[in-house]
């Protein structure tokens, strides 16, 4: 899916639907507003080359 053709609004909409979340008509402007900057993190992060010998760990060690 090409980013154009994702909707956030519409996301937003039927994601709430799909939870039974009562999303308040004030606050929807600012939620689809944060989506969008999500998106847009994400894209770039998505688009960042892993190598191929790159491994999954089971365990976090900071």
């Amino acid at each position: 899916m090409e980013e154009n053709d994702f909707e956030v609004g519409e996301y937003v909409e039927i994601v709430a639907m799909l939870l039974d979340l009562q999303l308040k008509d004030e606050y929807r402007d600012g939620v689809v507003a944060n989506f969008e900057r999500i998106m847009a993190i994400a894209l770039v992060v998505n688009e960042f080359p892993l190598p191929e010998e790159l491994e999954v760990s089971t365990e976090f060690h900071p």
